[in-house]
């Protein structure tokens, strides 16, 4: 037992899981015993899904029942709808997708896990298409969700390439240990209150700026940069100026974010598509050589959110959809977590120490 001050809760161990591992020193993430550059390059969203929910929910191992099941959920999702669009006209999205969550009842035959991650890119998709003015699209169960829901967004079939690009995305960001919506969905889950109110606690934390919303900012960096011959300048300025550069340093890796690493194959694969690859390379090599110049001893390199952007963007996705879509794919492991918890039985109660003013003694 450690007591002491700790406001991050930095080196405390919190709890043993079989689900994700993520060494910051080595610059590696494990899910469920495979590096995640092996297991999102070579599979998507419901690969993962069945590995992490295998031994735990229905579905769990076998990725064809996992796609059946996801998409079953997906069209049970869309009758919810038409009631989301008409209670949520004022909501940003990410708002939006916590009054769809709240509307899945906790007593229905379809399993919670599935009906909650059948259910997010579905509301997702249809609330950007409301708000763009154009009707919502019904699901396809037929599909993946990385290809039904770029189906739903558009109207029309995704390019395979842009299907591969989004499904990769989802898979490498479903779990990555005791991050903070996660353990706010195992706090939640300890209480018996229920998996859909533990994803709800999730999504909440994942609003939050620090935790799910930095790969918006990263575009708005390279359109303030704006051209090749002012990144140096813009980069030293933002540096010595205290400035924060979207994309670089990780509360966790002290290497390079091994996510970032996938993504960045993946805009690659995107070639053209992928717009201003070239550029962000060349905002990318300038940065991590003024960062090592300007903060010697700081150790600040590519996170996952720098090609996120880019790929989110290459693929369509509006920059106000990205926080809501990470939801899309955490969800999964949210789920997983929750399952892992719920077995453990045992509410989390971690102890604090009273630093307040001391009651006056009686004369």
């Amino acid at each position: 037992m450690r007591i002491g001050r700790n406001d991050g809760l930095d080196g405390i161990l919190a709890g043993e899981t079989v689900l994700s591992h993520v060494d910051g020193e080595a610059g590696t993430l494990v899910v469920r015993g495979h590096h995640i550059e092996d297991l999102a390059l070579h599979g998507g969203l419901e690969d993962v899904a069945a590995l992490l929910w295998d031994g735990f929910a229905e579905g769990g191992g076998d990725v064809a029942a996992v796609r059946r099941g996801l998409g079953a959920a997906r069209r049970q999702a869309f009758a919810l709808v038409p009631g989301l669009l008409s209670v949520s006209e004022r909501l940003r999205p990410i708002e939006a997708l916590r009054v769809g969550l709240a509307m899945l009842p906790d007593d229905d035959p379809t399993p919670a896990h599935l009906r909650v991650c059948g259910a997010l890119p579905v509301f997702l998709a249809a609330l950007l298409c409301h708000g763009a003015g154009r009707p919502p699209v019904a699901p396809d169960p037929a599909l993946g969700t990385a290809a039904d829901l770029l189906r739903m967004l558009r109207g029309t079939a995704a390019p395979a390439a842009h299907v591969r690009a989004l499904d990769t995305y989802l898979a490498t960001i479903a779990d990555h240990g005791f991050n903070a919506s996660t353990f706010t969905a195992r706090v939640i889950a300890s209480t018996q209150a229920g998996l859909i109110s533990a994803v709800i606690g999730g999504l909440c934390a994942l609003k939050g700026p620090l935790h799910g919303g930095a790969p918006g900012p990263v575009l708005d960096m390279l359109d303030d940069i704006g051209s090749e011959d002012n990144i140096g300048p813009w980069l030293e300025t933002a540096i010595t100026e205290g400035g924060r550069l979207m994309g670089f340093g990780h509360r966790i890796y002290k290497v390079r974010d091994p996510r970032a690493d996938v993504l960045k194959a993946v805009a690659r694969e995107l070639g053209p598509e992928s717009g201003r690859l070239a550029f962000a390379g060349q905002v990318e090599r300038q940065a991590l050589a003024t960062l090592k110049r300007l903060k010697p001893g700081r150790r600040l390199d590519t996170n996952v959110e720098f090609y996120t952007a880019l790929v989110l963007e290459a693929v369509g996705i509006p920059r106000d959809a990205f926080t809501p879509l990470f939801g899309v794919g955490r969800a999964v492991g949210w789920c997983a977590h929750v399952f892992e918890q719920e077995r453990g039985g045992r509410i989390i109660r971690p102890l604090s120490r009273y630093v307040g003013p001391v009651p006056k003694q009686a004369a």
